[in-house]
C-alpha cells in the first residue's frame, strides 16, 4: 500500500503540510522556551529592583539600628511583597539572622543564603533552595551613611511561580499555533486544487513521461506547429520556426498575425517571408483565444503547379489550333475540289502568314524559348477568350537575363500575372499589354490591362496571401498568382509595385547589383 500521495499536487501538498507542521511546533517550543527565559530576566530585574529599594531605604536604616528592627521592617516588607507579588522578602543582621520573613516562626533564625559579597558591599543575584525551596534571589547591602553594613535584604520569587507564569502563556502559545496550522491547511488545500486543475491530476512520473513524449513528437513531426494561448502563441517547434524564417531564440511575438488570429480553418494557403504555407487552426475547447495551428510548406509545390499550368494552357491552346486548322485544311481541300484554287491558296497563306508574322515577332523580342512558348500560349488562350493580347515593340529580353530570373522564375511571374490580367480586365473592353525588358543587368516586367485596379491595401493583401478578387477567392487553392510572384521577387530581392495610370499596371523590376549585394 503507498503511503505517500500518488498525484504531484498531492505530494506537493503534503511536502508542505508537512514543512508548515515542523515551523509550527518548532516556533511554539521556541515561544515556549523564550517564554521560560523572559520570565526568568524579570523576576532577576523585578527582585533586585526591590531588595535594592528597602536597602537604600533611610528607613530600614534607622529600623536595623533600632532597639526591636522586626517590629518596624516585618509590617514593611509584607505590605510590599503582596504590592509586588514576589515570594519573599527578609532583612537580616550581619550575623544572618532574620529581622522579617514570610513565615513569621522563622524570624530569629539564620539565613540560609550566600552573604559574603553582600557582606563587603556587592548586590549580588542568584538561584538557591531555601526553606520555600528552589527560588531567584538578591541580596543587597545595608549602610550607613559612613559605610558601614549594618545588615542585608534578600528578596527572591520561587521557581514554582515562575514555572506558572511561563506555563500560564501556554494556552496562548498553543492557540497561535492552531490557528498557524489551520491557515496552512488552508492554503495547502486551496494550492493543491489548482494544481489538480493544472496537471489534469496526473503524477509526476507521468508528467516526465508525457513531457519526453511531447518533446519527442515535436522534434520528429513533419508539419510546423504552433500553440496558443489567450492569443499569444506558446509554443512554436523548429519546423514552423524554419518555415516562417525566424531563429531559435527569435520571440514568438514576432510571428505573423495570421497564425494567432482568427478562427477555425481548415487548409487555407497565406504566403509569409518567401514561401506559399497551407494553414490549419483548431481551437482548444473550453479555452478562448486558444488553439493549435499546423503549418505545412507548398512554396515548390505551387510553383511547379504554376509552371504546369501555363504548359497545360499551352498545350490547350496548340491543340485548339491544331483543331482549328484541321477545319481550314478541310476547307482549303474543299475549295481545291470545286475547282477554286486561288481561293485555297489565298486563306491557306493569309493564316500562315498572320500565324508567322507573330512567331517572328517574339522571337525576335525575346530569346527565351520557354518565355516564347509561353507568350505564344498565353496569346491564343487570350484569343479564345475574346481578349486582346499584345507585346509591347520596346519588349526585348537577351539571354542573359537567365542570369536574373531562372527560365522557370519567367514563366511563374510573367503566367501568373498574365493570368491575373485575363482575369481582371474590363469585359465591356477587355485587353491586356505586356512589356519585358530584360538583360545581364536588369529585368522589367510590366502587365497592364483595361480593369480598375487594386488600391496600396487590396495589393498587399493579394501579394501576402491566397486572396483572390474572384468569387471564392479566399477559398484554399485560389488566388495565389500575385502571392507567387511576390514569392519569386522576394527571393531575387526585386521589387513589386501596382499602379492606376492607363489601366491597371503591376510591375516587376530586378536588378542583377542588388541580388549581388544581399548575397553578398
Amino acid at each position: 500500500m503507498r503511503w505517500y500521495p500518488r498525484t504531484l499536487a498531492g505530494q506537493v501538498a503534503a511536502l508542505a503540510l508537512a514543512v508548515f507542521a515542523v515551523v509550527v511546533v518548532a516556533e511554539s517550543v521556541l515561544a515556549a522556551v523564550d517564554a521560560r527565559i523572559d520570565g526568568n530576566r524579570a523576576a532577576r530585574a523585578e527582585v533586585t529592583a526591590v531588595a535594592v529599594s528597602l536597602a537604600e531605604s533611610p528607613s530600614t536604616v534607622a529600623a536595623l539600628t533600632s532597639a526591636d528592627p522586626s517590629a518596624v521592617l516585618q509590617p514593611v516588607t509584607e505590605r510590599v511583597r503582596a504590592a509586588t507579588g514576589i515570594a519573599f522578602i527578609t532583612v537580616l543582621a550581619p550575623d544572618r539572622t532574620r529581622y522579617t520573613h514570610t513565615d513569621p516562626t522563622r524570624i530569629g533564625e539564620p539565613y540560609l543564603g550566600s552573604i559574603d559579597a553582600a557582606l563587603r558591599g556587592q548586590t549580588v543575584t542568584e538561584n538557591y533552595t531555601g526553606t520555600l525551596g528552589p527560588s531567584i534571589r538578591t541580596i543587597a547591602p545595608v549602610r550607613t551613611p559612613d559605610g558601614r553594613v549594618v545588615g542585608m535584604v534578600a528578596a527572591g520569587i520561587t521557581q514554582r511561580t515562575l514555572t506558572s507564569a511561563w506555563r500560564g502563556q501556554l494556552p496562548l502559545i498553543a492557540l497561535a499555533a492552531f490557528a498557524a496550522l489551520a491557515t496552512a491547511v488552508g492554503g495547502v488545500w486551496w494550492i493543491r486544487r489548482r494544481l489538480l486543475r493544472q496537471t489534469g491530476g496526473l503524477a509526476p512520473g507521468e508528467l516526465r513521461l508525457m513531457y519526453d513524449h511531447h518533446d519527442a513528437v515535436l522534434r520528429s513531426v513533419r508539419e510546423g506547429l504552433v500553440v496558443v494561448e489567450d492569443g499569444r502563441p506558446a509554443l512554436v517547434n523548429s519546423e514552423a520556426r524554419r518555415l516562417l524564417g525566424i531563429e531559435a531564440d527569435t520571440s514568438p511575438d514576432d510571428l505573423p498575425a495570421f497564425l494567432t488570429d482568427g478562427d477555425e480553418e481548415t487548409d487555407v494557403t497565406y504566403a509569409d517571408r518567401g514561401r506559399v504555407l497551407l494553414v490549419s487552426r483548431s481551437p482548444v475547447s473550453g479555452r478562448r483565444r486558444s488553439s493549435v495551428v499546423t503549418i505545412r510548406d507548398r512554396t515548390e509545390l505551387e510553383e511547379a503547379m504554376g509552371e504546369l499550368d501555363s504548359m497545360t494552357r499551352f498545350a490547350e491552346a496548340l491543340r485548339s489550333q491544331a483543331h482549328e486548322a484541321a477545319n481550314r485544311l478541310h476547307t482549303i481541300v474543299a475549295l481545291v475540289e470545286m475547282g477554286r484554287p486561288d481561293e485555297a491558296v489565298r486563306l491557306a497563306t493569309t493564316e500562315f502568314e498572320l500565324s508567322q508574322q507573330l512567331i517572328d515577332r517574339m522571337t525576335q523580342a525575346v530569346a527565351e524559348p520557354a518565355l516564347v512558348a509561353l507568350l505564344l500560349g498565353k496569346t491564343a488562350q487570350a484569343a479564345e477568350r475574346g481578349i486582346p493580347l499584345s507585346l509591347t515593340e520596346e519588349s526585348q529580353v537577351s539571354d542573359a537575363a537567365t542570369r536574373i530570373l531562372t527560365p522557370g522564375e519567367m514563366i511563374t511571374v510573367v503566367g501568373n500575372l498574365i493570368d491575373n490580367a485575363l482575369d481582371a480586365c474590363d469585359p465591356a473592353d477587355p485587353w491586356v499589354e505586356v512589356t519585358v525588358v530584360g538583360d545581364d543587368r536588369m529585368l522589367d516586367i510590366v502587365v497592364a490591362d483595361s480593369g480598375t485596379g487594386m488600391d496600396a491595401e487590396l495589393f498587399k493583401r493579394a501579394t501576402t496571401r491566397g486572396y483572390s478578387t474572384k468569387a471564392g477567392g479566399d477559398a484554399a487553392g485560389r488566388g495565389l498568382g500575385l502571392a507567387l510572384v511576390a514569392q519569386v521577387v522576394a527571393r531575387r530581392h526585386g521589387t513589386m509595385s501596382a499602379e492606376n495610370t492607363y489601366g491597371s499596371v503591376i510591375t516587376v523590376r530586378m536588378r542583377a547589383d542588388d541580388q549581388g549585394a544581399s548575397r553578398s
